[in-house]
């Protein structure tokens, strides 16, 4: 039987469900609205996430939590971004597609590094580093899923910081970051103020859905978890995948 992967651009994926994101945020901006008026909500105003995308990325870590952040609809443009602009190969063999470079992605409010195979490789590119401190430097939040930690690790970006990863490789993840970290076994997530990390893959959800809390109002997060029909797991300190790691 012949194979063949399949290139997904990233924006095609977000439009599948465009009108349904629409009422969702325009339903949200509402509620952040009135939220707002009476002081307990933050600005609601519109930012631009950037997904970092190299060979041998996981799917789901950065599918996830795009399709948690694209859900926002206006208020979250989403780009991708790789070495160079075009389709990137995941680790399940679906291409997704880059649309910048490096040098020519516009600023970025949030950053997400995904994890996945080909983390261990994406640390030995000088580029693809400097990326991604430059990027951090600059933006309101930086996040990783999974083994994207050792990459905001090995940039030099948790030091001295906790942050978690993924839990069934959890040594070889915490070995290659370094012991500059202080590494959290036991978290969905951690949430450092500007980094946030999750722990494996599906965590990353868990993740987006708490930083669109913190963005844009729990209203908000919760809305897009119902509308994704997705259960939401919102205490960090509860992960059962914890078990796994040696």
């Amino acid at each position: 039987m012949n194979t063949r992967s399949v290139e997904f651009p990233m924006t095609k994926c977000l439009a599948i469900f465009s009108a349904a994101a629409l009422v969702c945020c325009l339903s949200a901006s509402s509620a952040l609205a009135q939220d707002d008026a009476a002081g307990e909500a933050p600005e609601p105003r519109a930012r631009t996430l950037g997904i970092l995308l190299y060979p041998g990325f996981e799917l789901l870590d950065a599918c996830g939590p795009a399709e948690m952040f694209g859900s926002l609809g206006p208020l979250m443009k989403i780009v991708t971004v790789a070495d160079q602009a075009g389709p990137v190969k995941s680790t399940q063999g679906v291409h997704v597609v880059a649309d910048f470079a490096y040098d020519d992605c516009p600023h970025l409010d949030l950053v997400l590094v995904p994890g996945g195979f080909g983390t261990f490789q994406a640390v030995a590119k000088p580029e693809l580093m400097e990326w991604v401190k430059e990027s951090a430097e600059k933006a309101e939040i930086t996040t990783s899923v999974c083994s994207g930690s050792v990459i905001l690790a090995k940039a030099g970006l948790l030091d001295d910081r906790p942050a978690t990863s993924n839990k069934q490789y959890y040594t070889l993840c915490t070995k290659q970051g370094g012991d500059k970290v202080n590494w959290v076994k036991e978290a969905r997530w951690v949430d450092d103020g500007n980094i946030v990390t999750s722990s494996g893959v599906s965590a990353g959800m868990d993740m987006a859905l708490h930083v669109i809390s913190r963005l844009y109002g729990e209203e908000a997060a919760v809305r897009i978890a119902n509308g994704t029909e997705y259960q939401w797991h919102r205490d960090a300190d509860v992960d059962p995948f914890a078990k796994f790691a040696q």
